[in-house]
């Protein structure tokens, strides 16, 4: 919706409660939950009665204990099956480009590997031989080492050694590098990934994954500058902007962890 005309007021409280249980890794006592909404619990249980008529809250058998209810799942499942989430990813990408003024590059896992399937283009035009279709090396871009880092281990070996024996001139982009297993802990760790030496010299590259709701890769955002305009540092202003939009489309598919890395 982008009406922002005028709402109900009892509608977003009612929704506030949702949003606070869905939020938590277990039931909550009443005193609870009305003090996390900044109710009173009377006014909490009176809001929580309607949600449980249509479904949406239940209190835990033989406890007094409220979570969310099936209805709250079916709405759940019914966004999962709708959403697109190229549609998504490719909104959150113009914007992207638009904020920082770099090219951005969606990225998905294709029968090839890594594989562009949209590229928005800067207006500095720098040279990045990106475009709709590009496959990127696995191991020798920022794109490639971010879906190294969060595909199961056995799929990335696989893809490892198909690149390893491709011949010269296959058109994947970026050259075979030594990836081992502490650099994808650490990718993990920083939720990001880029790249040293650059496949294209003087072209810097940010790559961030999206992921589902049970964690699972989805698609890569990269960004791509000149190296005087796009800063690869921990600290790069880029790089948080970059890990923000991620954990927005993130958030659209269903994950709900905290940041855009996994645990070993």
């Amino acid at each position: 919706m982008t009406d922002k005309g005028r709402g109900v007021n009892s509608v977003e409280v009612g929704a506030g409660l949702l949003e606070i249980l869905a939020a938590q890794d277990e039931a909550l006592m009443l005193r609870d939950l009305a003090r996390l909404a900044g109710l009173s619990p009377a006014q909490a249980h009176a809001y929580l009665i309607s949600l449980g008529t249509l479904g949406l809250v239940e209190q835990e058998p033989g406890s007094a204990r409220y979570r969310l209810g099936p209805a709250a799942l079916d709405f759940g499942i019914t966004r999962m099956r709708s959403v697109d989430p190229i549609r998504l990813g490719q909104a959150a990408a113009v914007g992207l480009s638009e904020e920082t003024q770099l090219a951005v590059a969606l990225v998905v896992w294709g029968g090839f590997g890594a594989t562009v399937v949209q590229v928005l283009e800067g207006p500095d035009q720098v040279h990045i031989n990106t475009r709709a279709g590009t496959v990127y090396s696995l191991t020798g871009t920022a794109s490639g080492r971010i879906f190294a880092a969060y595909l199961p281990e056995s799929l990335v070996k696989a893809a490892i050694r198909r690149e390893r024996d491709e011949k010269t001139g296959s058109g994947r982009v970026g050259r075979l590098m030594d990836l081992s297993a502490a650099d994808l802990s650490m990718i993990r760790q920083a939720g990001y990934a880029t790249v040293d030496p650059t496949p294209v010299p003087g072209v810097n590259a940010l790559s961030v994954p999206v992921l589902d709701h049970a964690g699972q890769i989805q698609m890569a955002l990269t960004l791509i500058g000149a190296a005087r305009s796009l800063d690869t540092s921990p600290g790069s202003p880029h790089l948080r902007l970059l890990q923000e939009t991620a954990l927005r489309v993130s958030r659209g598919l269903g994950f709900a962890g905290q940041a855009l890395s996994l645990p070993d």
